[in-house]
């Protein structure tokens, strides 16, 4: 009984989907023929197309803008760690009201 509920199930879902053509059939092949598939691309036989020099120049001017900041940073946190130790360390920032030399007379040099 099963196995005609299911075979019955199986020719109703086959008469009511829709049919798509298979892969040996004319409307397959036409759409096959119509799209044909790119080559692929190799390549070998271009150039290597690197940065030029004011793109590499740029790069290098970004970084070292970069690698300043972290400098200011590193430096910021090496006077706060030795302020925790009761070092004075003769950190100066463009502004500041006292420079440097403010700090040579407490007995540790720049």
């Amino acid at each position: 009984m099963r196995d005609r509920i299911a075979r019955a199930l199986a020719w109703t879902l086959s008469v009511l989907a829709p049919r798509r053509p298979g892969r040996h059939s004319a409307a397959f092949l036409a759409d096959q023929a119509a799209e044909p598939t790119p080559a692929p691309v190799n390549p070998w036989p271009r150039p290597w197309t690197g940065p030029t020099k004011e793109e590499a120049a740029a790069f290098f001017r970004r970084q070292s803008e970069t690698t300043t900041e972290l400098g200011i940073i590193r430096e910021r946190r090496r006077a706060a760690v030795l302020a925790t130790m009761g070092v004075d360390y003769p950190y100066s920032y463009p502004g500041a009201p006292f420079g440097p030399s403010a700090f040579a007379a407490a007995g540790v040099s720049a």
